[in-house]
């Protein structure tokens, strides 16, 4: 990273984060953020940071909103394939929470309407976290009673868990893309079955038009959420691609368990991301009125993505109709295809009409290079 950065004044080190007052000059041009969600203080400073002009990866305030259920039905609006997912009511609560506040539940559930939906077997895993923690496979509804009775427990410090349903995709192929910045993913086949260092299968490339459609669902995943590092894991079952996991906002980089090569290609493309950031040489910010764009691309079997010459925008007013589609060329950049929040300068913005927002699709207009402030030591950290 120093080594990299060092040509354009831009240096890395591990941030130093502690008792920070809500108004205060940021002390980074950019943080990488790997542990917020199991540090709270952490992810309420690096939210103050956020406003005031230092670009998080990722963002913490999304990171905050999502879910696994919310990303099922964002693909679904996307088009990209999930298993059929239902949301089901906590098993139990806080001793605070009476009777009163639950008269809104349905209550019993219909267990067999929705195993009607989803079909036996089914996997029941929580709403939120990873790491393939208080998952289950279920074959029967005693089973599934069982496994959803254990996400109720109350022991001290211990919250209860807001479960998912899920069809169970019986798979032939599993892929899990490493993505990063939105526009570089790189599919690697993984068996979710096999232990953890041996997941990743590095001897069987991602290839053909298997790749093609892995990385074209993989960037409009990420694109939507926002993730500038994620991992999208899916499962193919009659050579449908099915999103079965994307909510890795804190990805494995490990290179014990992604291996050397990956874990290269990795650090080459992070680096870059973060440094153009620094350096205000791309805009993470979506404009507001644009809130899909659908990326056709061609995918390199020799690396991970290649920008888009065509780019389609699908145009939604406030109320979140759909009112037009157009077309547009974007340059070639280094920076993630997104659609931009053109600002002047570190505070305020000036937000571009939806027809002109995609001729700045391209990093290099000197209106992109001002929107991210880089005045403060450009320093990059994790």
């Amino acid at each position: 990273m120093n080594r990299k950065g060092a040509a354009k004044g831009v240096r890395a080190e591990m941030a130093t984060l502690g008792g920070a007052r809500e108004v205060e000059r940021p002390r980074y041009a950019v943080i990488v953020d790997r542990i917020s969600h199991e540090v709270p203080y952490y992810r309420a400073h690096l939210k103050s940071a956020a406003l005031q002009g230092t670009v998080v990866v990722n963002d913490p305030f999304w990171w905050d909103a999502d879910e696994k259920f919310f990303e099922c039905t964002l693909a679904r609006e996307l088009g990209v394939a999930v298993p059929k997912t239902v949301v089901l009511p906590n098993k139990s609560y806080i001793p605070d929470i009476s009777d009163q506040s639950l008269r809104n539940l349905q209550y019993p559930l219909d267990w067999d309407a929705l195993l009607a939906y989803t079909g036996l077997p089914a996997i029941l895993k929580p709403n939120t976290g990873g790491g393939w923690k208080d998952v289950y496979r279920v074959d029967s509804k005693e089973e599934l009673i069982w496994a959803y009775d254990q996400s109720g427990g109350l022991a001290p410090g211990y919250r209860p868990k807001t479960m998912i349903l899920q069809e169970f995709i019986q798979w032939k192929d599993y892929i899990r893309c490493i993505c990063i910045g939105r526009k570089d993913i790189l599919p690697i086949r993984y068996d979710p079955t096999a232990p953890f260092h041996e997941r990743y299968v590095v001897d069987k490339p991602v290839d053909g038009d298997l790749r093609t459609r892995t990385i074209l669902n993989a960037i409009r995943l990420t694109d939507a959420l926002g993730y500038d590092m994620d991992t999208v894991e899916f499962a193919v079952r009659d050579g449908e691609l099915y999103a079965i996991d994307f909510l890795n906002p804190a990805p494995d980089f490990d290179n014990f368990s992604i291996k050397e090569a990956n874990f290269s290609w990795v650090l080459e493309k992070m680096s870059d991301l973060v440094i153009s950031y620094a350096c205000g040489e791309c805009s993470r910010w979506k404009h507001p009125e644009l809130t899909r764009s659908l990326i056709d691309t061609a995918a390199s079997p020799g690396c991970g993505f290649l920008l888009p010459s065509k780019v389609r925008i699908r145009s939604r007013n406030s109320f979140g109709q759909r009112v037009s589609m157009r077309s547009a060329t974007a340059k070639p950049s280094s920076c993630p295809p997104k659609l931009f929040r053109i600002t002047a300068g570190s505070r305020g913005g000036q937000s571009l009409p939806a027809a002109n927002a995609a001729s700045f699709l391209g990093c290099k207009s000197p209106h992109c290079a001002a929107s991210i402030p880089c005045g403060i030591g450009k320093s990059i950290v994790g």
